[in-house]
C-alpha cells in the first residue's frame, strides 16, 4: 500500500496499525493477556475503541497536525476549513475519551487496571499534538486533566519504550521549532536593516 506502519515477520507481511497491534499481541507467546484479552467481552470493548479511533480521534488529531504544522513545514497547501473541522472533532473526541472510557478514577481505558492495545493506540495519536508546540498543545489538552493523567499512566507502564518510540516525534518538534525561529529571524532582519539605513 506504500504506507506506514507495516511489518514483516518472516514471510508474513502486514499493514494497518491496529491489525499489527492485534497480531503482535496474539502471535507471540508470553505477551500479557491485558494487552488484548482472551475474554471476548473485554476484547469486543477494546475493538470498539479501536474502530471509533479511526473515524474520530485520528481524523481530528492527524488532520490538525497535517494542516497546521506539517504542511507549512513541508511547503504544502493547507486548508483553514479542514483545520476548523479537525479542531472541532479533536475536542469532541477528547471529551468522549474522558466521559465514556475514563470514568471515575480509571487508570486505563475501560477502567482496566493495566493498559491494552487501545491505550497504546489512542495515546500515540494524542502524542502527535506535541508537534504543534507547547502552547497550542496545551490549548487542547489543558482542560482534560483525566486524559493527561491517563497518558502519564501509559507512559509509566511502558517506560522506557514509550520514550524510545516517541524520540523521533520530539526530534521533529525540535527541528520545526528551529525552522520557525530561523524564519522569524529572517523576517526580522530586513526591517532592522531598513532602520539602520534610514538612520544613516
Amino acid at each position: 500500500m506504500g504506507q506506514v506502519p507495516a511489518i514483516v515477520d518472516g514471510r508474513f507481511k502486514l499493514f494497518e496499525s491496529h491489525a499489527i497491534l492485534r497480531y503482535l499481541a496474539s502471535v507471540f507467546p508470553g505477551v500479557s493477556d491485558h494487552w488484548y484479552p482472551a475474554d471476548l467481552f473485554t476484547r469486543a470493548k477494546i475493538e470498539s475503541i479501536l474502530d471509533w479511533h479511526h473515524t474520530n480521534l485520528r481524523r481530528g488529531a492527524a488532520t490538525l497536525v497535517q494542516h497546521t504544522a506539517l504542511a507549512p513545514f513541508l511547503g504544502l497547501t493547507t486548508s483553514p476549513e479542514a483545520v476548523k473541522q479537525a479542531e472541532k472533532l479533536l475536542m469532541q473526541s477528547l471529551g468522549v475519551i474522558e466521559s465514556v472510557w475514563l470514568k471515575g478514577d480509571a487508570k486505563f481505558l475501560l477502567g482496566n487496571p493495566q493498559p491494552s492495545i487501545a491505550d497504546l493506540s489512542l495515546v500515540c495519536e494524542i502524542m502527535q499534538l506535541e508537534i504543534l508546540g507547547d502552547e497550542v498543545r496545551d490549548r487542547f489538552m489543558g482542560a482534560h486533566e483525566k486524559i493527561l493523567i491517563w497518558m502519564d499512566n501509559v507512559k509509566k507502564a511502558t517506560s522506557p519504550h514509550f520514550e524510545e518510540v516517541h524520540e523521533l516525534l520530539f526530534h521533529v518538534k525540535a527541528r520545526m521549532l528551529q525552522s520557525k525561529a530561523a524564519a522569524s529571524n529572517q523576517a526580522f532582519e530586513p526591517s532592522t536593516k531598513l532602520k539602520i539605513a534610514s538612520k544613516l
